[in-house]
């Protein structure tokens, strides 16, 4: 099938659109927190190429609450690590957009059914990525709005 076949092509080549990715988030100018060091590339390679590694996994097999848990716990490392909200969705939207470049170099769909598989990949992979910036953006929330109570009981006990 054609959408496992893409699938397969994405993790096979996780390695260097992490790298990929890495190279664009520190160059974008919407970005410069990940340029500056607040999460150290090494960090930030690894996720990405997790990501891509298992896509076949996050688009076809894992549920919805490894999502959310997962993300959210994201958000909240990133908050953590002082990088604006928005940078972080930019980061995600950026991994979301080599993918999809990467599909329209390597994939030449020739009849109509692959070109339906191709477009059910983009659509699994559009769908994955806004779900994994919704819970991100909550998980970055949630520890932003933890962070006044936990400083309030440092100053109170000192």
């Amino acid at each position: 099938m054609v959408t496992y076949r893409l699938v397969d092509l994405i993790e096979k080549h996780s390695e260097a659109l992490a790298a990929k990715l890495l190279d664009n988030v520190r160059r974008s100018e919407f970005t410069p927190s990940f340029a500056s060091g607040s999460v150290p590339a090494e960090e930030l390679k690894e996720r990405v190429c997790e990501i891509y590694r298992h896509l076949g996994e996050w688009v076809l097999a894992k549920t919805n609450a490894e999502l959310e848990r997962r993300y959210r716990a994201i958000g909240a490392r990133r908050y953590h690590q002082k990088v604006p909200l928005a940078e972080l969705v930019w980061a995600m939207i950026l991994a979301k957009q080599i993918l999809w470049e990467f599909l329209s170099w390597e994939s030449t769909p020739e009849r109509p059914g692959e070109v339906i598989g191709e477009l059910d990949l983009l659509q699994m992979i559009g769908s994955f990525f806004d779900r994994a910036i919704h819970y991100a953006v909550l998980g970055y929330e949630e520890a932003r709005a933890r962070k006044p109570v936990s400083e309030a009981r440092a100053a109170v006990a000192a």
